[in-house]
């Protein structure tokens, strides 16, 4: 089985979305980051002699580096991983004071999306120094088996939402076969889809909910690849299976609406004028059909002008 697109929906989240990262820093870090605090992303590629190391993710907050990395199966090397994972980056952000260097590793845990009986909940190892000193490295896990839905919307877990379904993959064949046990799965997700509707589109994030229903589809057509039933059934709750984080696509549409617009007008200061026009009237619109439900509509407002126009002057837009 290729594991690598549940590293590139992990990765997505990281780079387009790092602020989905906060909730589980603090639940993981015991901290209490607000949603808004300032985050810089590390390089995450580390050259060492025998090849390139790279890490799923590297943050830093304020003085903090936090170091995650995403697991889809109970690895049980994972430790040794981790300090040369951990490693690389301290020495890449090591401290140069005259001739001594201060070298500080990250805040560093793992993400793991299956997990057993026997998955520890610290990783640990005893790292023994030149001197004769022995340091337990210990840094600790996340199972996805330990949330509920419930739970991952209380305590604002939003960045593992589209993992979630993994619960459901061993049972498969079972629910294209049991209409009532399929129904119980569909039911779950309308009630994922209703609370992320509310959590974000209410809050002005209409933009991250169609972004995170995208990567909750990619992840359950891949876990029901062999299911075309059950992934239809979870691609039409949730609003489609684009696989492209959708909002990036419809800045791009709007901006080159906008542009259009802007050099029909004859001026630069027409086009950028326009180009920024462009861009909100379709995100007002995309924003709008969310609200309303109206999924399949959203497809068609980015890619048919005619369609595009009709719902601009039904939403006097």
């Amino acid at each position: 089985m290729n594991n690598t697109i549940f590293d590139d929906v992990f990765r997505t989240m990281i780079e387009k979305m790092p602020y989905l990262a906060v909730p589980l820093i603090n639940e993981v870090f015991h901290t209490s980051y607000p949603e808004n605090v300032k985050i810089t992303q590390l390089r995450n590629e580390h050259q060492q002699e025998d090849g390139e190391i790279i890490t799923d993710s590297c943050l830093l907050i304020g003085k903090k580096m936090y170091h995650i990395e995403c697991q889809s199966t109970d690895d049980t090397t994972m430790t040794i991983r981790m300090i040369e994972y951990d490693f690389a980056i301290a020495i890449g952000n090591a401290e140069k004071q005259n001739r001594r260097y201060r070298i500080e590793f990250p805040k560093s845990c793992v993400l793991f999306l299956r997990s057993s009986e026997n998955t520890p909940d610290n990783l640990e190892a005893d790292v023994i120094f030149p001197d004769g000193r022995t340091h337990v490295y210990s840094i600790p896990t996340i199972k996805m088996a330990d949330y509920t839905k419930d739970s991952i919307f209380e305590k604002n877990l939003l960045m593992l939402l589209p993992f979630y379904i993994m619960r459901y993959e061993k049972q498969g064949h079972d629910l294209s076969e049991n209409p009532e046990l399929f129904q119980i799965l569909l039911n779950e997700y309308e009630e994922i889809r209703v609370n992320l509707e509310k959590e974000l589109t209410e809050t002005g994030k209409a933009e991250l909910y169609t972004d995170l229903t995208k990567l909750i589809v990619k992840i359950a057509d891949h876990i029901f690849r062999k299911e075309d039933n059950v992934r239809k059934g979870i691609g039409d709750i949730m609003g489609g299976k684009v696989l492209e984080l959708e909002s990036e696509r419809l800045k791009a549409l709007g901006k080159a609406e906008g542009k259009a617009e802007g050099k029909a007008e004859g001026k630069a200061e027409g086009e950028a004028i326009g180009q920024a026009r462009g861009e909100t009237r379709l995100g007002n619109l995309i924003s709008r059909l969310i609200q309303d439900q109206r999924n399949e509509e959203i497809l068609l407002a980015s890619t048919d002008s005619k369609r595009r126009e009709q719902l601009y002057k039904e939403y006097n837009i």
